[in-house]
């Protein structure tokens, strides 16, 4: 902590014109305290009386340490252009002590130009006449005598009277300021609506600050969502996330963005999104050890992009196969063989079990299938065909009736796992089938038989692409048991 240079009374104040010290007060011995350090002094009112006691030392010792302790540089001048305080900011910009600076008149030649230097003092001073603060900008020297470019807030000081009785003056570098203000500006931006949503978490990993795009995101007001948990806001994915701040918090930002899937309780009831997510730990600009204030979390929703990315896959991969299948059915001299060949194929990636319904007459018989009970490859039906007993409204049965594809799940209101499997055992189909697809096979204008795709539990239901895809490969599927109906009815 540096101390005063104050005496209690006041020096007679008048230039002194050496050639190394220029416009240097009276007074001004270079004496900073009881340790040389520190903000330096002079009373700013030169009307004061002596015999300055322990309060007034001790006033002086905790304005040069709350001078000492302030982030801006600042200096004040008496009435008279005198500087009377230095702080250790100034120190460290311009590079010239509180011994060297405090009893100098005004910044001529050693702080500013001789050139610049009445310029610079007059709209310093000009304050005294003027309320509020004024800004400027000016080139100052520093004591290796290079040039830096400050902007200063200056503001009049009054006496007991009432009347100026000097100036004081805050300044930084420019840069600092412009780089303090862009941060600033680019804080405010960040939190206006913009394209990504940036929300602040604070050490509790609850929101303390969101910006529209991410109010709109989560389902809520911008006021809404703060203090609450992300728990009730994210129905599935919340602990990924939650793991995520956490992770943040105590060992940094992650190197690259993460892409979160959620599932987000509206209005309008769940929905899926995801979110591709970049995370900022935040701390305290004013301690010695970072401590941290919560964690910045930007993201964007990315999930139609995802969605589209994951239908490229899935049709790339769906087409690949049908392309192998057809070179593997191109070798086989049976057309059944050929037929089962191709659903082997079409398994992969789509569905976990398969089942093929040829009619026979009215009736629908099974001729050839995946294992029930286990995964395995299709074959055809061992000693012959079987009649199946589907029930009225049965969905391969409605597949005929309407010469098209029919998608059916067991749904939520099945009871759980052991409701599904009644439900698919209902059906005639392995006990943990919970999503179905039937489609018809067509081939010459007639109507062959019905294919029959299951899915379990822990897969989704089948969707409209997933229809498409069915009924590409029952077409193939029909031309082969045409074939094989062909060949028989020829031999």
């Amino acid at each position: 902590m540096g101390a005063s240079r104050s005496s209690g009374t006041t020096d007679a104040l008048g230039p002194d014109e050496g050639p190394d010290e220029p416009d240097r007060a009276d007074g001004a011995d270079g004496q900073g305290g009881p340790d040389g350090q520190g903000a330096c002094s002079v009373p700013l009112d030169s009307g004061s009386g002596g015999g300055a006691g322990s309060g007034s030392d001790s006033g002086a010792e905790l304005l040069a340490a709350l001078l000492d302790g302030m982030d801006a540089a600042l200096c004040a001048f008496d009435a008279g252009g005198t500087v009377t305080h230095w702080n250790r900011e100034a120190e460290r910009i311009l590079g010239w002590s509180a011994q060297e600076a405090v009893g100098r008149k005004g910044f001529a030649g050693w702080a500013v130009r001789r050139a610049d230097a009445h310029e610079v003092q007059g709209r310093l001073m000009a304050a005294m006449d003027a309320p509020g603060r004024q800004v400027h900008e000016f080139a100052l020297l520093r004591k290796d005598g290079s040039r830096v470019l400050v902007r200063t807030q200056s503001a009049r000081v009054l006496g007991a009277g009432g009347k100026p009785a000097g100036v004081y003056c805050a300044f930084s570098e420019v840069h600092a300021q412009i780089d303090l203000e862009r941060a600033i500006a680019l804080s405010e931006a960040l939190l206006e609506d913009v394209s990504w949503g940036v929300v602040l978490v604070d050490v509790d990993l609850r929101p303390t600050v969101v910006n529209a795009y991410a109010a709109r995101a989560l389902g809520g007001s911008r006021t809404g969502l703060l203090g609450r948990p992300l728990g009730e806001l994210v129905v599935q994915g919340v602990e990924e996330l939650e793991a995520a701040l956490a992770h943040v918090l105590a060992e940094g930002a992650p190197g690259a963005p993460a892409e979160f899937w959620v599932t987000l309780r509206t209005a309008e009831g769940e929905r899926r999104r995801c979110w591709r997510s970049g995370f900022l730990r935040l701390a305290s600009p004013l301690t010695e050890e970072p401590v941290p204030l919560g964690v910045g979390w930007m993201f964007r929703d990315v999930t139609a992009k995802k969605l589209a990315q994951q239908e490229a896959d899935r049709l790339r991969f769906r087409t690949g196969q049908l392309h192998r299948a057809a070179r593997t059915v191109s070798e086989c001299e049976d057309p059944m063989e050929a037929a089962t060949s191709l659903l082997d194929f079409a398994l992969a990636g789509f569905a976990d079990h398969v089942l093929l319904d040829l009619m026979e007459g009215e009736r629908l018989v099974r001729t050839a299938a995946t294992p029930a009970d286990a995964p395995g490859p299709c074959l055809l039906v061992a000693g012959g065909s079987i009649p199946v007993r589907y029930g009225p409204g049965h969905p391969a049965l409605q597949a005929v009736e309407r010469t098209g594809s029919v998608r059916t799940s067991a749904g939520a209101g099945a009871g759980g796992p052991e409701g599904a499997a009644a439900w698919a055992a209902e059906r005639r189909w392995p006990r943990d089938a919970a999503h179905a697809l039937s489609t018809v096979l067509r081939s010459r204008g007639r109507t062959l038989g019905v294919l029959t795709f299951l899915r379990a539990a822990n897969r989704a239901a089948f969707e409209r692409p997933d229809t498409a895809y069915a009924e590409t490969v029952a077409a193939r599927v029909a031309g082969a048991v045409d074939l094989a109906r062909a060949v028989r009815a020829g031999e």
